[in-house]
């Protein structure tokens, strides 16, 4: 994520906002979504409440929903550097 970002960052764009969602049948996520977006934040050089982290299940289908597995999406706004 950071060599990610260290590049477009270096093209001219920040970020707007990000959105992740993880989606994991256990552990209980919940405890760990603020250090999650206080990480991402720093990873990014955004304020915190640039950053959304929520977690959910699959109500027990598929391989998240069996616990062999954890996923997870995300989603950015990244914006010219120059525009508000």
């Amino acid at each position: 994520l950071r060599e990610a970002w260290r590049r477009i960052e270096a093209k001219g764009y920040r970020i707007g906002n990000v959105d992740v969602t993880i989606i994991a049948q256990a552990p209980k996520m919940l405890p760990h979504v603020p250090q999650m977006r206080i990480n991402i934040a720093e990873d990014l050089g955004c304020h915190m409440d640039a950053v959304n982290v929520k977690a959910t299940t699959t109500e027990k289908l598929g391989f998240t929903g069996r616990g062999e597995g954890i996923a997870c999406e995300a989603v950015a706004l990244v914006l010219k550097a120059d525009s508000q």
